[in-house]
Parts: structure tokens; C-alpha cells; sequence
């Protein structure tokens, strides 16, 4: 199999899921509790990062959990660009100092992508359950300040998508280049909360014509990327552009997996660094194998012209809202199961089903779904935790 196989292109190093935010969108695995306790350590992520380099990776990303928790990021950073790397840290900003950013600068790390939340303190500090709104103003002027650039990643959801314009405007005003609005994608914790943080159809319309208006004024001076929802998508996406085809991820505990929620299907044992090479995991492994090509497709898909461009959708996301990661991803409006999106849609609109409470992204919350606790699960969701 290792000469039919593509390469992996990318890498992202999830290097501890411990974070000082306790974001209600996380995509950490709900149950990240049980991958705390045993974090590769430098040599071994050193390791990782050469043999994926071997295997053809291009481009690291840096990021957790919130990476700069680790105190040998520094280091992984100098030995990514003595192995050629493009690299990125993608960070909330805690822990971020200007000896720390002066050292990534002579260490050679090329980017860093720094998340905000919204214009707002009080929205900032709710959603993430922290208060973190003026430090990240601080961090934003440090990055700018040592020549990096400016990249922001703005998590869209109920509560700050009519903020956009003057969130685009926020950025404007801190010299950004490039933003990217991701609207909240539900897996982890987001497919919890996602009764309490699905915008309805008007309001997302109403924010990408708002981005439309900005990217008009501003021209080429900042690059704008708005994300639509896979709900809202007619067709699913090309989820990592394919299983096993350009992304790799290697975890804390070093788990190797094709995508950042894989670990939630059923009967799919994810190999670790520690036990074998990164070029066997990724050729060879059986859960790598699992979903490349379309052998495992049922219909609608296997006879879909569309297969070849996106993939059959993601298998994370069909396994999660159908309970069977072979069924089709259900935001294909092809899809047998296009009603479980189609209701999700629907309770966006009526406030009655938002009643539950946000479950914040915290160890205790962790500890209680690792455990099986359902009363944090709304019983319309499969799969978790």
C-alpha cells in the first residue's frame, strides 16, 4: 500500500489539550481528560516532526489546547525550520511574552494564529469562560510589533454573528491580514452546545453579506475568509481533503489520527508514535485505511459524481448525527438522513430548545463525560461523549 498512498502534506501537532480557556466551541475530544495524563515529551515530538518531514509533511501547525503551556515550544519551533518546515502556531495568546515571541522570531517560526472571540468584553469572557478580552488586545499589538503577520481566527456563533462588520472593523484597526470567520463547525464540544450557539439562516446571511460589504471597502489590504456552516451546505465538504489523503495529526499523547474528531468512531484503534513509525501509522495502519478511496461507500455515494470531490463528506460528522460512519454525511441534501440537519436548522429558530445550559469546556466536564455521564448530552445527539 505505502506506493499507492498519498503523502502527507500537512502536520498538526496537538501538543497538550491543557488550555486556560474553557471555549463552549472547543473541538478537543469531550473526553479529553484521559489523554492528559501521558504528553509526548521534546524528544519525542522531535521525533514525530522528523519522520513526517521524511515522509514529504510541508507545512506544521503548533497547537493544542493552548501550545504555549508548553515550555519547549521554543525548541520545536528551531528544530522545524532546521527541518524545513513552514510553521504555524495557533494560539489564544495566554502565555505569549515578548522574550518568548523574540525567541520564536530567531527560531524561525513563520506565522502565529491568534484567536478572538468578539469586540465585546462581555461576550469574549462568557464564551470562553475566562477573561482574557484585553490580553488579547495586548498580544495582537505584540505579534504586530515583531513583524509577523497578523492572522486572526474568529469562531462565529449566536452570539457574535451579528458583530461581524465591527469585528472585521476591530481587525482592520489592528493592522490584520488575514481573517478568517469560521463559523462554528459541531463536533466536540460545539455538537454539545449546539442548541445554544446555532445561528438561524437569516442572521448568517446577514453576516456574509456584512463580510461581502467589508471586503469591498478594504480591497486587497486583508484577506477575508468566511466559513460557512456545514449545516447550512448543500453538499458536504471534502472533510480534510479526504481520510489519509494531506493531513496528519499527531496528538499529545501521541495518537496519530486523520482528523481532529476521529477518535470518536466506534472500532478504530488509532496507532501511537510511541509503538510504531509515523510511516507505517500513515500507509499501513488499518485506520488509515479505513475511509481512503470509495471501496467503503454506500449509496447515494458510491455511485455519486461528486464522490471524487468531496469525499463522501465527513465520516466523524456521519457517525455523530446517524450513528454509523459509513451512512452519508447527513448535510448532503442526497443523504437518506438530510432531516436529522434539516431539524437541527429548524430548533435554531425557536429559543425553547436552548433551555439547556452551556457545558464550558472544563476538566470537570471532561471527567464527568469520560465517565459516561449523559445528563450533559442532549439526547438528540449520537456518539458522545
Amino acid at each position: 500500500m505505502a506506493d499507492a498512498n498519498p503523502k502527507p502534506l500537512w502536520l498538526l501537532a496537538e501538543v497538550t489539550y491543557r488550555c486556560p480557556l474553557h471555549c463552549a466551541f472547543c473541538y478537543n475530544p469531550t473526553d479529553y481528560v484521559r489523554h492528559t495524563k501521558n504528553e509526548l515529551g521534546t524528544e519525542e515530538w522531535i521525533s514525530a516532526l522528523r519522520q513526517a518531514r521524511a515522509m514529504g509533511a510541508l507545512q506544521l501547525g503548533i497547537s493544542g489546547g493552548e501550545p504555549l503551556l508548553r515550555d519547549d515550544i521554543e525548541e520545536l519551533v528551531a528544530e522545524a525550520r532546521k527541518l524545513g518546515y513552514y510553521s504555524n502556531l495557533i494560539t489564544s495568546g495566554v502565555g505569549l511574552t515578548e522574550k518568548r515571541i523574540a525567541e520564536f522570531k530567531r527560531g524561525g517560526l513563520d506565522h502565529i494564529q491568534l484567536s478572538m472571540h468578539d469586540i465585546t468584553k462581555e461576550i469574549n469572557n462568557f464564551i470562553t469562560d475566562t477573561n482574557t478580552f484585553e490580553l488579547k488586545k495586548k498580544v495582537a499589538a505584540m505579534i504586530k510589533g515583531h513583524d509577523y503577520p497578523m492572522v486572526l481566527n474568529v469562531v462565529i456563533h449566536r452570539y457574535n454573528i451579528e458583530h461581524v462588520a465591527e469585528i472585521l472593523e476591530m481587525a482592520e484597526a489592528i493592522g490584520a491580514d488575514y481573517v478568517e470567520l469560521a463559523n462554528t463547525q459541531y463536533y466536540g464540544w460545539a455538537l454539545i452546545n449546539r442548541a445554544q450557539l446555532m445561528p438561524t439562516r437569516e442572521q448568517l446571511e446577514k453576516a456574509e453579506e456584512a463580510t461581502n460589504r467589508f471586503r469591498a471597502k478594504v480591497g486587497n489590504r486583508m484577506k477575508i475568509y468566511f466559513v460557512v456552516p456545514d449545516y447550512y451546505a448543500e453538499r458536504p465538504k471534502a472533510c480534510m481533503n479526504g481520510w489519509g489523503s494531506v493531513f496528519m495529526i499527531v496528538t499529545a499523547d501521541g495518537t496519530v489520527l486523520p482528523c481532529h474528531s476521529a477518535r470518536t468512531l466506534p472500532g478504530l484503534e488509532f496507532p501511537n508514535v510511541r509503538g510504531q513509525p509515523l510511516e507505517w501509522i500513515w500507509n499501513e495502519s488499518p485506520a488509515f485505511n479505513k475511509y481512503r478511496g470509495d471501496g467503503w461507500m454506500k449509496e447515494p455515494c458510491r455511485s455519486c459524481p461528486e464522490k471524487t470531490k468531496d469525499f463522501g463528506g465527513c465520516r466523524c460528522q456521519a457517525f455523530l448525527l446517524t450513528g454509523e460512519a459509513e451512512n452519508a454525511d447527513p448535510v448532503c441534501t442526497l443523504s437518506p438522513h438530510r432531516q436529522v440537519v434539516d431539524r437541527a436548522i429548524e430548533e435554531a429558530k425557536t429559543p425553547a430548545v436552548r433551555a439547556q445550559p452551556i457545558v464550558f469546556r472544563n476538566d470537570g466536564n471532561s471527567r464527568k463525560l469520560a465517565e459516561g455521564a449523559r445528563d450533559l448530552v442532549p439526547p438528540s445527539i449520537h456518539g458522545l461523549p
